[in-house]
């Protein structure tokens, strides 16, 4: 089959199109023929060895995918031909992956491969950080740093079906128009989010900051939430991890959340089935519709990594397999 290699930690550019072997199957594994990948942004720290899981080289990368099944355990519920989107973590540039029996997820009729190959990783991460970690609930006000990029648009859609008011933030005005596809009520420009949040939640602050940014937007962050505000620290695509000082926090109880969300549902993998049924009645009503963006195939895998390493990305970046 064809898929792509990391044979070397020499970043995005060096990822190699390749002939391999089809995967080998588990017992409780689903084959999948696979039509989309999404491209995630730990395939870019993948690319340079700086992920937090480090794999033997070479190995193909690809965390999420959208395709038809081709085989499945007996009395998974899955059968042969039916569309699915997965999480195999590790496999899906390629044209055929096989992931975990947990982690393959039925898709509606109304959703495309391409919508269901933005869907896991994104809205899974967002569906944990913002319901679970974060407590929200309908008309709270939601802060969405790097709202134009692939974990922004779904950390925007998915407050804005839970019933929050959402407030976007983007780094340049061409990215606008992308953050209020993905359901903003207003979008603001980064370099003067703090005083234009100020203004627009009359002073207050806001209730849930998502921040996969990180840097030099953390301490900003924490001065626009509002009394028992929740900072939900998704990722660092800025650059440095930022220090937060301790005492910053208690003068208006602030709360600073991790949101890892492969680190809870590895222990805990029924969950993806539980966050699943959650989304599906979002999905079937048309309430969740991931924006996608640049389309590439396979072939330009290095070009795709390449759209959000240089923080290019508007909606979800996709691999066209098939």
């Amino acid at each position: 089959m064809r898929a792509t290699h990391i044979t070397s930690l020499k970043g995005p550019t060096a990822i190699e199109v390749v002939e391999v072997d089809e995967p080998t199957v588990g017992a409780e594994s689903v084959v999948i023929d696979v039509h989309v990948a999404g491209v995630t942004f730990p395939e870019v720290l993948q690319s340079r060895g700086e992920y937090h899981l480090r794999r033997t080289l070479p190995f193909i990368p690809g965390t999420e995918v959208a395709g038809i099944v081709r085989s499945a355990p007996l009395d998974s519920g899955l059968t042969a031909g039916q569309r699915v989107a997965a999480f195999p973590g590790v496999g899906g540039y390629a044209e055929t992956v096989a992931a975990p029996l947990t982690a393959v997820l039925p898709l509606p009729d109304n959703v495309s491969f391409h919508a269901g190959a933005a869907l896991p990783m994104n809205y899974l991460t967002m569906h944990f950080g913002l319901a679970r970690r974060a407590q929200l609930t309908p008309g709270d006000t939601v802060l969405v740093h790097g709202a134009a990029g692939g974990v922004g648009t779904a950390a925007v859609q998915l407050a804005a079906a839970l019933d929050a008011r959402v407030i976007a933030v983007v780094s340049e005005p061409g990215k606008v128009d992308t953050a209020k596809a993905a359901g903003a009520d207003e979008v603001v420009l980064a370099d003067a989010y703090e005083d234009t949040v100020r203004e627009l939640t009359g002073n207050c602050g806001v209730d849930i900051v998502v921040d996969p940014v990180g840097a030099d937007r953390v301490h900003g962050s924490l001065r626009s939430l509002a009394r028992e505000g929740r900072l939900l620290v998704i990722g660092s695509t800025g650059g440095d991890v930022a220090q937060i000082k301790i005492d910053s926090l208690m003068r208006n109880n602030l709360s600073v959340l991790g949101v890892g969300w492969g680190a809870f549902w590895e222990e805990q993998p029924s969950y993806l089935q539980e966050q699943w049924a959650a989304l599906l009645p979002l999905l079937r009503t048309g309430k969740l519709q991931p924006v996608l963006g640049r389309r590439f195939p396979l072939a330009q895998a290095s070009q795709a990594l390449l759209e959000l390493d240089r923080r290019r990305a508007q909606g979800k970046v996709l691999l066209d397999v098939r």
